[in-house]
C-alpha cells in the first residue's frame, strides 16, 4: 500500500472511528438513562410502599376493637350510674333482708300477744317460712332476671311485699300470718332481693366486694330502724297500723329502687327452661364447697337473731333494753357490711370470709353461751353483728368472683335456694331445743357454734380449691 492510500484512507477511518464514539456515547447516556429510570421507579415504588404501610397503621389505630361487655376492662367500677345502681340496691336491701333482720321482735311479740298459745318452734316457722320464702323462689327469679332484667320483677316484688304486711296487719290466727308474713311478704322481698344482686354486680368488677357491702349495709340499717318504729308504734298506734306504717315507708324506698336500680348489660332473652341449667353448676367443685359453707352457715346465723331478745329477757334483762338488741346487732351490721368488704378487694374475698365465719363461731360459743349479764349480752350483739354483716355482703362477692357474670343471676339463686331449706329448718330446730332443755338456750346456742364453725371449716376449703394452699396468695 502507498503513502497516498494511506492518506487518503485516513478521514474515513478517522470519521468511522467518531461515529464508533458516538455510538457508544449514545448507548452509554441511554444505559444511564435506563438505570436513572430504574432508580426513579424503586423510588416510586418505595414511596408508594411507605404510604401504603402509613396507611395500614393508620387503619390500624383508627380501626374499632370489639371487646365483651362482659370482659373485665369494661366495668366502669365507678361513675354516675354505677353508684346510682348501689343507691337502688341500697334501697332493695333495706326493705327485703332488712325486713328479715327484724324477726327477732316478732318471736317474742308472737308469743306474749297474738300467739300466746303455741309452743316457741311454732312460732319460729313463721320467721323461718319468711327466710325460706325469701331464699328459695331465687332460681326462679334468677332466671327471669337473666332473661327480661330487673324492671318488672322489681315492680312485682314491691307489690307483694306491701300486698303481704297490709294483710298481716289484719291477721290474728297462726295460718294467716304464715301466708301473709311468712310466705306473700317474703316472696315480694325475694323479688327485690335478687335484682339488687345482680345489677350491682354488673357495674363494678375491682371494687365489686365494696360496692355489694355498702348495698348491703341497707339492710343493717333496715335492721336498725324497722325494729325501733314497730317497738315504738305498737303502744301508741297498735299493732295494726304499725305494721300498716312500714309498709308505707318500704313503699317509699321501693319508689327509689324503682327509679335508680339498672343494670349495665342488656337482657339476654328468653331461653328454654330446662333443670341442667342450674344443676350443671353443682359440677365445678368452687361453686359447690361456697354453697355447702353458705348452707351450714345459714344454719345458725339467724338463731341469735331470732333469739338473742328472749334469752336476754330470761336472763334478767328488763324488756326496754332486750327489744333495742336487735338493732344494736344490725347497727354493727352496717359497718360490719362494708369495711370487710373493702378489705376483702385488697386482701381477697374468701380469705376474709373465713376469718370472720370463724369469728362468728367463737363469738357465739366463748360469749353468747358462757355470759348472763345485760353488757355481755350487748357487747354479743355488737361483735356478732358486725361478723355476721360482713357475710351478707362476701357470699355475693364471692360468687361473682368465680362465675361468669352472664349467669350471675342463675348463680345466685341457685346458691339461696340451698341456703333457704338451711333458714327454713334452722330456726325451728333451735325452738325445739329451747323446749327440749326446758326453757334454757344452751343446746340452742351449742348448735348455732357448731354450725357456724363447720361453715368456717368448708369456706376454707373453698378457699383453697379456688387459690391454691399458699397463705399469701390474694383470693
Amino acid at each position: 500500500m502507498t503513502a497516498t492510500d494511506v492518506t487518503s484512507s485516513s478521514p474515513a477511518s478517522t470519521n468511522q472511528s467518531t461515529a464508533n464514539i458516538q455510538e457508544k456515547s449514545g448507548s452509554i447516556r441511554n444505559a444511564t438513562s435506563i438505570i436513572s429510570s430504574l432508580s426513579d421507579q424503586d423510588d416510586i415504588n418505595e414511596e408508594r410502599q411507605n404510604e401504603a404501610t402509613r396507611q395500614d397503621l393508620e387503619k390500624l389505630e383508627t380501626k374499632h376493637t370489639e371487646v365483651s361487655m362482659h370482659h373485665p376492662s369494661q366495668f366502669p367500677d365507678g361513675g354516675l350510674k354505677a353508684w346510682m345502681a348501689v343507691v337502688g340496691g341500697f334501697a332493695c336491701l333495706f326493705c327485703s333482708f332488712g325486713w328479715v333482720n327484724c324477726i327477732g321482735i316478732f318471736q317474742g311479740y308472737y308469743q306474749s300477744h297474738q300467739l300466746a298459745a303455741y309452743t316457741p318452734s311454732q312460732v319460729s316457722w313463721i320467721s323461718s317460712l319468711e327466710t325460706f320464702s325469701m331464699f328459695f323462689f331465687g332460681p326462679i327469679v334468677g332466671k327471669y332476671y337473666d332473661a327480661y332484667g330487673s324492671r318488672y320483677i322489681l315492680l312485682l316484688g314491691t307489690f307483694l311485699h306491701v300486698f303481704g304486711l297490709m294483710m298481716t296487719s289484719i291477721s290474728s290466727k297462726y295460718y294467716q300470718f304464715l301466708i301473709a308474713q311468712g310466705i306473700v311478704s317474703a316472696t315480694g322481698a325475694s323479688l327485690i332481693f335478687y335484682p339488687a344482686l345482680g345489677d350491682v354486680s354488673t357495674w363494678f368488677f375491682k371494687r365489686r366486694a365494696f360496692a355489694l357491702g355498702v348495698m348491703a349495709s341497707g339492710s343493717s340499717l333496715g335492721g336498725v330502724i324497722m325494729p325501733i318504729v314497730i317497738e315504738h308504734l305498737i303502744p301508741k298506734v297498735g299493732f295494726g297500723w304499725a305494721m300498716r306504717i312500714t309498709a308505707f315507708i318500704i313503699l317509699g324506698m321501693m319508689v327509689i329502687a324503682n327509679l335508680t336500680l339498672r343494670s349495665r348489660l342488656p337482657p339476654k332473652g328468653w331461653t328454654p327452661w330446662r333443670l341442667s341449667e342450674f344443676t350443671k353448676h353443682f359440677k365445678d367443685p368452687k361453686f359447690s364447697f361456697t354453697v355447702i359453707a353458705a348452707c351450714l352457715f345459714f344454719f345458725g346465723m339467724f338463731l341469735p337473731f331470732n333469739y338473742i331478745v328472749v334469752s336476754a329477757e330470761r336472763n334478767g334483762m328488763s324488756t326496754t333494753l332486750a327489744v333495742y338488741l336487735v338493732s344494736i346487732l344490725n347497727a354493727a351490721s352496717v359497718v360490719g357490711r362494708i369495711l370487710p368488704g373493702w378489705l376483702g378487694d385488697k386482701v381477697g374475698r374468701y380469705n376474709t370470709m373465713v376469718i370472720i365465719s370463724y369469728l362468728s363461731g367463737i363469738l357465739v360459743l366463748a360469749l353468747w353461751l358462757t355470759t348472763t349479764g345485760n353488757l355481755p349480752t350487748i357487747l354479743f350483739a355488737s361483735f356478732y353483728g358486725f361478723t355476721t354483716g360482713a357475710f351478707v355482703s362476701l357470699a355475693p362477692a364471692c360468687l361473682a368472683q368465680i362465675s361468669d357474670i352472664k349467669e350471675i343471676g342463675v348463680r345466685n339463686g341457685a346458691l339461696f335456694a340451698c341456703v333457704s331449706l338451711a333458714a327454713l329448718t334452722g330456726v325451728p330446730i333451735g325452738g325445739a331445743l329451747v323446749t327440749r332443755y326446758n326453757g334454757s338456750f344452751l343446746g340452742l346456742q351449742i348448735f348455732a357454734g357448731c354450725m357456724l364453725l363447720a361453715a368456717s371449716t368448708v369456706f376454707l376449703i373453698a378457699r383453697i380449691v379456688v387459690g391454691g394452699h399458699s397463705l399469701k396468695k390474694i383470693v
